[in-house]
Parts: C-alpha cells; sequence; structure tokens
C-alpha cells in the first residue's frame, strides 16, 4: 500500500486568514532566529531588544527607520503592482540603479541653473522614467515575443550594476567627481536639486526626525495613488480582470498586451522613484556603495508580506525598515549585522509558504492499492 499527498484549491479564504498569514510568517521567521541565536551561543531579548531600541526606541532611531523604509515602499509597490498581474518583474533592483543614474545626470547637467522647486521635480521625475525605460527593455520582448521576463529581468541587474560602477569607478564620466582624488566617488548634486528635510521646513524637529526628508510623503502618496488606480478606475478593473485571466480579459474587451506593458512600465517607474529620491534625498549623489544594497529583491519581499496590496506595502516596509535599520548596531553586542538578513529571508520563505496554504490545502487521502497507483502512473 501507498500513500501520497493530494493538493486541493482551497477557494476563498476568509479575511482574517489572509491577515493573519503575514502576522504568523513574522512571528516564525523571529522564532527561527532565536533558535539560531540561542545556538550560536547569543541572548535572544539581548538580541531582539538591541533591535527593537534601535529602530524605535528614539526619535532619531524611529527616522532612521523611515528613511530606510522610504525606497522600500516604492520596490515593494514595484513588485506588487507586477506579480498582481502575474508579470514576474524581478528586476527592481535594476530599475532602482538606472532610476538613480538618470537622476543624478539630470541633476548634474542642470547645475545651479533651475529654480530648486523645478530642479527636485525634474530630477525624481528622471528617476522614475529611467526605471521605467529599463523595465520597458524586458516587456517590449516579452508582449511581443514571448519570453521569459523573469531571465530578462535578473540579467537585466547585473547589467544596471556594472554601468553604474563604470561610471564612477572605471571612468572619468560626468558622474564621477573630479575632486575625489583618493577613491572614486559619485559626483554630488546642487543643494537646489535635493529634497528638503523635516528640520529644514519646520524648525525644531531636526533633533527629532534627523535626515528624514520629503521622500517619505512622496512614497506614501505614490502607494496611496497606486491603489486609487488599482481599484477604483476603469484601467485598474480591467488590470485586476487580466491578472485573474487573460482569457476572460480579452473576452470582455481588454488589451491585455497593452495593460501588461502598461503594468511592466508602472513596476519600473516605481523602482526607479526609489532610485530618484536616494539620490536627491539623503545621498545627494550616485554612490554606488549606498545604491548596491539589494533593495529591489528586499521590495519582493514586502509585496509578498503585504499579500500584493500597495497601501498595506507601506507598514511592511517599515517593518523591513526596521531590520535594516537595526542590522549594523547588532555589532556592538558581537552579533554579526547579517543577522537581519538571515531574518528577512526567512520572513519572504515563511510569507510564500503561508500563501500556498491560503490558496491550497494539503490532505493524505485513503490508502491506495499499489497496483492501481502504479497503473495510474503508467497511464500518465
Amino acid at each position: 500500500m501507498t500513500r501520497r499527498f493530494i493538493v486541493e484549491p482551497r477557494g476563498v479564504a476568509d479575511s482574517w486568514v489572509k491577515l493573519a498569514v503575514p502576522v504568523a510568517s513574522v512571528v516564525a521567521a523571529l522564532v527561527l532566529g532565536a533558535i539560531f541565536l540561542a545556538i550560536t551561543g547569543n541572548s535572544v531579548i539581548e538580541v531582539y531588544a538591541k533591535m527593537l531600541k534601535t529602530a524605535f526606541g528614539s526619535w532619531r532611531g524611529f527616522s532612521e527607520t523611515l528613511v530606510s523604509a522610504t525606497p522600500l515602499i516604492l520596490t515593494g509597490l514595484a513588485a506588487a503592482v507586477a506579480f498582481k498581474m502575474l508579470v514576474w518583474n524581478i528586476g527592481g533592483e535594476g530599475q532602482l540603479l538606472i532610476g538613480a543614474v538618470l537622476a543624478s545626470g539630470v541633476a548634474i547637467m542642470m547645475g545651479d541653473n533651475v529654480p530648486a522647486v523645478a530642479a527636485v521635480v525634474l530630477v525624481i521625475s528622471a528617476g522614475a522614467v529611467g526605471g521605467a525605460l529599463w523595465a520597458g527593455i524586458a516587456a517590449a520582448p516579452r508582449v511581443y515575443l514571448g519570453t521569459n521576463e523573469i531571465i530578462t529581468t535578473l540579467m537585466l541587474n547585473f547589467i544596471a550594476i556594472n554601468l553604474m560602477n563604470y561610471l564612477v569607478f572605471g571612468s572619468f564620466s560626468p558622474w564621477r567627481d573630479p575632486d575625489a582624488t583618493q577613491f572614486p566617488q559619485g559626483r554630488p548634486i546642487s543643494d537646489r536639486a535635493r529634497l528638503p528635510e523635516f528640520g529644514e521646513l519646520i524648525p525644531g524637529l531636526k533633533s527629532f526626525l534627523h535626515r528624514l526628508d520629503l521622500g517619505f510623503v512622496i512614497a506614501v502618496v505614490v502607494a496611496i495613488l497606486i491603489w486609487v488606480v488599482l481599484f477604483r478606475t476603469p484601467w485598474g478593473f480591467g488590470y485586476r480582470v487580466a491578472g485573474d485571466s487573460a482569457g476572460a480579459a480579452r473576452y470582455a474587451g481588454v488589451k491585455v498586451s497593452r495593460t501588461f506593458f502598461a503594468t511592466f512600465l508602472m513596476s519600473g517607474a516605481a523602482a526607479g522613484l526609489a532610485g530618484g529620491i536616494m539620490v536627491a534625498g539623503v545621498l545627494g549623489k550616485m554612490d554606488p556603495r549606498s545604491l548596491e544594497l539589494g533593495l529591489g529583491f528586499t521590495g519582493i519581499i514586502v509585496a509578498a508580506l503585504a499579500r500584493l496590496n500597495p497601501v498595506v506595502v507601506i507598514p511592511v516596509a517599515i517593518l523591513l525598515g526596521a531590520l535594516i535599520n537595526s542590522g549594523p548596531a547588532l555589532q556592538s553586542i558581537g552579533v554579526p549585522s547579517s543577522t537581519a538578513v538571515m531574518l528577512q529571508g526567512a520572513i519572504l520563505i515563511f510569507a510564500v509558504a503561508g500563501e500556498f496554504l491560503i490558496r491550497n490545502r494539503i490532505r493524505r487521502p485513503d490508502a491506495v492499492p499499489t497496483e492501481v497507483s502504479e497503473a495510474e502512473g503508467a497511464t500518465a
């Protein structure tokens, strides 16, 4: 007698289940992290208390958490928008970097010749355009030639990384700071093209919000606008139908190829905007060492935990931003900062497993005779 597991669709899950799974994913990752820390001889309570205090224990720490969360909101949106329509854009990292390249290039070209407000708008818009164009390189062959967008977007990440590094480390391009003689670094952009910090806009908040700038507000507004477009407009209805069933969408008159292409561009624009905001915000230049952080891939974790909901991306990004912010502080108590990265990976694994269990149930049927099982296999 042999037994086998059968996977069956569950149908529509209850709302409380959809809420409980992401929470359980985070809890399970923390439990797994606690086991790892205990095995390696570290105090679980001390490590988690240090992470919590660093990320939320002071105004300065909280503002740094929001700074880390800002690009994650946008890369999370990039993944959520694409995955919701079954567009597997794994190129958020490269789209962010190209957004940073184009944004810094526009800022360097303008110099001090453009008014501050216009300069900021042009710089961050250039970031969004750069990300959309880079996504379009993968979208066009997917739509018209049927290529696999997972492979193309993944490979484009490496091209973007090497291009950015070449502009600063391998050439004397306008992106390289001519005054940096000891070690190459990006050319600083004009203060006119920098996003204002809250401490500059509201006197007295500098000591509380530290480096937090308007980029966080822009990211939140973009998340809300995307939610409105996807769930409150006719285009969004066609987008959702195409994501559920391309055949049904075509029958309803939705131009699936055009919607697919627009979705890819929207996804890339969100990731590119993250690069533009980093250049115009906390970095003030295209700095490869500060940009090549895997934020595009972390955005996939954000989207998975948020269950592809653009608004839920915001609190989830803050949670992941807290992990990123607290990682370096762990070194002060003798714990590798990569512990925070391990927790991110564990959260993703549990989130994906939870999503599978939301959609499917696994059961073990009654005993099946071996002869019958072999006959079924031969027929298949």
